[in-house]
């Protein structure tokens, strides 16, 4: 997976070894090959490119990224996606639980 998102490369591997599944449903990364929509996918939590910090920047599957698109978090975590994945504001990781109680 590129990063071509201009992530300092201290920040990219500090979040590959936090974010080892997806923040969102918890699927395992798998390569393209096997499948795109389990394949990880940079994600920035609130959907602003210029912010690129570890609060705003995650690896979640290509199938949530997609899904969530320019929503807001909030927004996105009341849809019929979430619902019928189970994705809660209780069972995703804690960057996003992090970023759900600062107002996202």
């Amino acid at each position: 997976m590129a990063n071509n998102w201009n992530i300092p490369s201290s920040l990219e591997q500090e979040i590959r070894q936090r974010d080892k599944v997806c923040v969102y449903c918890g699927v395992e990364f798998t390569s393209t090959k096997v499948s795109k929509k389990t394949a990880a996918s940079w994600e920035h939590i609130i959907n602003d490119a210029k912010i690129i910090t570890r609060e705003n920047i995650a690896l979640c599957c290509c199938g949530c990224n997609a899904s969530k698109g320019q929503k807001q978090l909030s927004i996105w975590l009341q849809s019929k996606y979430c619902k019928d994945k189970n994705i809660t504001s209780e069972n995703v990781a804690q960057v996003i639980k992090d970023a759900i109680k600062n107002g996202q």
